[in-house]
Formats: C-alpha cells, sequence, structure tokens
C-alpha cells in the first residue's frame, strides 16, 4: 500500500483536482492507495473538502485536522505518523510534485531493491521569476 502525506492549508480549490489526477496514476500502478490529508489550520473550505472526499472514498481517504495553523513541518509529521503504507510519499495538494512521477519512481524502486528512498527535484524553472529561482 502506498500512504500519500498531503499537507493542506486554504487548498479547498485545488483538493478535488489534486485527488483526480492522483486516482489517475493509482488506477496505472494498480495498489492501492491510503490519503492522509492533513488540514493546517486552514480559513477557507478546505475541511468540508476533506469531509466530502471521505464521505465519497472511506476506504483510502483519512484526514487530520489540526485547531490552528501550526505549519507544514507539523503537518508533515502528523501526517507520516498516521501513515500505514508499506511506501510513504508526501506530496503538495497544489500538484507542485506531479503524481504523474509515482510510477516512474516505483520503477526505480523495484529495478534497485538496495534503495529505500527516491526522491525528485526540479531540472529548470523555466517562466519563473528570477528572484524565486535563486531563493529555491
Amino acid at each position: 500500500m502506498l500512504s500519500i502525506v498531503v499537507p493542506c492549508f486554504n487548498e479547498e480549490a485545488s483538493l478535488p483536482i489534486f485527488f483526480e489526477e492522483t486516482e489517475k496514476v493509482k488506477r496505472q500502478l494498480n495498489m492501492p492507495f491510503e490519503y492522509i490529508f492533513v488540514n493546517d489550520g486552514s480559513s477557507d473550505q478546505t475541511l468540508p473538502v476533506l469531509r466530502e472526499l471521505y464521505r465519497a472514498h472511506p476506504e483510502s481517504v483519512r484526514y487530520l485536522s489540526f485547531s490552528r495553523n501550526f505549519g507544514k513541518e507539523a503537518a508533515l509529521y502528523a501526517g507520516l505518523q498516521a501513515a500505514k503504507g508499506d511506501f510513504v510519499t508526501v506530496m503538495d495538494a497544489d500538484l507542485q510534485d506531479p503524481p504523474t512521477l509515482l510510477p516512474e519512481m516505483f520503477a526505480m524502486l523495484e529495478a534497485k531493491p538496495e534503495l529505500d528512498c527516491v526522491g525528485t527535484r526540479r531540472a529548470d524553472r523555466k517562466g519563473e521569476p528570477k528572484i524565486r529561482s535563486f531563493f529555491s
């Protein structure tokens, strides 16, 4: 099983899109997914969206909700603590981390059994403001 930990702060608009795109990849990988969304004190409708995702998919969606904003690191830690999967990944709900990379990452793990961790990084930052690229 793959656990996908998703920290959420004011992500009401992106959550349904993220879920839909990730579900497409799930069908490609042919393995069970566990989504662990962590609402980090959002002030928009993130929590009701998470509740609806859970109602629609109780077999694969779980969520935690903080009483206030504790920061992304706290949300990640809580999600990682709750993860039950054989594999765990962390993804942003805004699709900054494309779910389409998951099959390639699994292929790397299968090709090299000695690996226990696979990561990705952006190859270029075309189209971003220079100051953002500098700080990244």
